[in-house]
């Protein structure tokens, strides 16, 4: 059973940075595609996509979160990272990570099989 766990959030003030992990087990090779969602406060059952990467490291995004934030994977560690730079109080949210046994994965959190518990980011104005 893949289990992943998120770590690094935290409280920030506007302009600040956090970079985020999720440490994944009980998988033993490379076939997860993986990604980071977040939900914000009072949004019950709406995952925001943040970025996805595939089973051979290609990433995909919406425009609405490329420049600031930045996904990569250390395949050594099984661990998944999220650089967020430039923050701003609208990416207050709990922020999860994501993998299912596909090649691609992109932005519907249903489909995903393996969901963290979350980290919460909370940035201040």
């Amino acid at each position: 059973q893949v289990q992943l766990v998120e770590s690094g959030g935290g409280s920030v003030q506007a302009g600040g940075s956090l970079r985020l992990s999720c440490a994944a087990s009980g998988y033993t090779d490379s076939s997860l595609c993986m990604a980071w969602f977040r939900q914000a406060a009072g949004k019950q059952r709406e995952y925001e996509w943040v970025s996805s990467i595939s089973t051979d490291g290609i990433i995909t995004s919406p425009d609405s979160m490329k420049g600031r934030f930045t996904i990569s994977q250390d395949n050594e560690k099984n661990t998944l990272y999220l650089q967020m730079n430039n923050l701003k109080p609208e990416d207050t949210a709990i922020y999860y990570c994501a993998a299912a046994n596909v090649r691609f994965c992109g932005a519907n959190w249903w489909g995903y099989v393996y969901r963290g518990q979350g980290t919460q980011v909370t940035v201040s104005s």
